[in-house]
């Protein structure tokens, strides 16, 4: 499928149109503005459904057309309700889906791991659609858990098993960064979400940037899973036009950033693999919380990359951060 984003040339015969970008296969832009996407995934693996999990998607905003993917236990506990676990893809806010085999997996094993209903809302994606419209977007998929919450009728698939009070939003890189704004759009014991109710976020490599360069981007291998120049071109594209990476949705630091040592935060958990790129921002950003007196743990699996933890959901090291979710969800509970 295609869009064309921008005028096309008038006037004479208009050379054949080059690509400009192009992002892991499923996203190429050119030079006269048009859009391609594929409809297919640029992770080609199995789903692993086994009937453990019952799964549906759900419209939550009918403007964009946009939809969120509800997962819970097949024979959940009879006598307490589950918590809710989001989990938000990333892509660098270009690519991805909820529908993506390796993002279902994961939320597969989510859900059968914590024993909790796991919602992936997918977002509006850039070039179409820059920042902040995935941070919105994440925003509507929580009103849209307050509406259920609310609801004279709600959908009882969710609303019967599921404990408003229990909550906690995680993503993974550009979903990592959505999770960090709505921390930060929501602030802690607020009440604008009422009865639900957030207790902790779960960032994931979470994918912040900065014009300053840090040592594990310029001195990280070309050959990263995540490389600088994949990083840049994401930032590139996402970006509002005109803006630079110390935008404060993108650096939590940047010049014009919120003050995050004069805010309520709710607990949070960074995660990063030793050899990702990102791993000198999420240090950095996991310091100065900590410094500021936040509830803020910092977590770092030696030598493993970016997405580890989707790539291969079977790996031990991924099974020890299920374990840290997990432990961190029960001491955010209670």
């Amino acid at each position: 499928m295609s869009t064309t984003i921008g005028e096309a040339t008038t006037g004479g015969a208009a050379p054949p149109p080059i690509e400009v970008e192009e992002c892991r296969g499923v996203l190429r832009i050119y030079s006269d503005g048009s859009i391609w996407r594929s409809n297919k995934s640029s992770f080609e693996v199995p789903v692993n459904d086994d009937g453990s999990v019952l799964w549906k998607d759900v419209l939550f905003d009918a403007t964009h057309n946009l939809h969120l993917r509800l997962y819970k236990p097949a024979s959940p506990p009879t006598s307490t309700k589950l918590p809710i676990f989001y989990y938000i893809h990333g892509g660098g806010f270009c690519i991805g889906s909820r529908a993506w085999p390796n993002c279902q997996n994961y939320c597969f094993k989510l859900c059968s791991e914590l024993q909790a209903v796991i919602i992936s809302p997918d977002y509006r994606l850039a070039p179409e659609n820059r920042l902040p419209a995935a941070i919105e977007d994440g925003y509507a998929s929580l009103k849209w858990l307050q509406d259920q919450a609310l609801a004279e009728e709600p959908d009882t698939w969710l609303t019967d098993v599921v404990d408003f009070s229990h909550v906690f939003i995680s993503g993974d890189s550009a979903g990592g960064n959505i999770a960090h704004n709505l921390a930060v759009r929501l602030g802690a014991g607020s009440g604008e979400l009422a009865p639900v109710r957030v207790r902790g976020y779960v960032y994931l490599a979470p994918f912040f940037g900065g014009t300053a360069r840090t040592g594990s981007e310029a001195e990280g291998p070309k050959e990263a899973f995540l490389n600088l120049e994949l990083i840049d071109r994401f930032w590139r594209l996402s970006i509002p036009v005109g803006e630079t990476t110390d935008h404060p949705l993108v650096n939590p630091f940047g010049p014009n950033s919120p003050n995050l040592e004069k805010m309520d935060l709710d607990p949070i958990l960074v995660v990063v693999g030793g050899s990702d790129l990102l791993k000198d921002r999420a240090v950095e950003y996991a310091e100065k919380l900590k410094k500021w007196g936040k509830k803020v743990e910092y977590a770092e699996f030696e030598e493993q990359q970016h997405g580890f933890f989707t790539i291969n959901p079977n790996s031990q090291p991924s099974k020890e951060l299920m374990l840290l979710i997990k432990k961190f969800i029960a001491q955010n509970s209670v």
